[in-house]
C-alpha cells in the first residue's frame, strides 16, 4: 500500500513538471521575441528573459534526472 502511493506521488509531481516547463518555455519564448521586436531593451526586460532561460533548462535538466519524454522538447 505505502509503494502505490509512492508511484502516485511520483507521478502527480511529474506531470506538474512537466506543465512547469510548459509554461516556463511560452514565457521565455514571448520574452524573447519582446526583445527582438523592440528597439532598444531595458536593462530589467534583458535581466527577465534570462532568467527564464535560465529556469527553462533549470526544469529540462530536471526532466532528463527524472527520464521524463514528451513531444514538446
Amino acid at each position: 500500500m505505502i509503494f502505490s502511493r509512492k508511484g502516485r506521488l511520483r507521478m502527480e509531481y511529474n506531470e506538474r513538471l512537466l506543465h512547469s516547463i510548459e509554461a516556463v518555455r511560452a514565457e521565455w519564448l514571448t520574452k524573447k521575441e519582446l526583445i527582438e521586436n523592440s528597439l532598444e531593451p531595458s536593462e530589467q526586460v534583458l535581466y527577465e528573459v534570462k532568467l527564464a532561460k535560465a529556469k527553462y533548462f533549470f526544469l529540462l535538466r530536471e526532466a532528463k534526472i527524472r527520464n521524463l519524454r514528451t513531444r514538446s522538447f
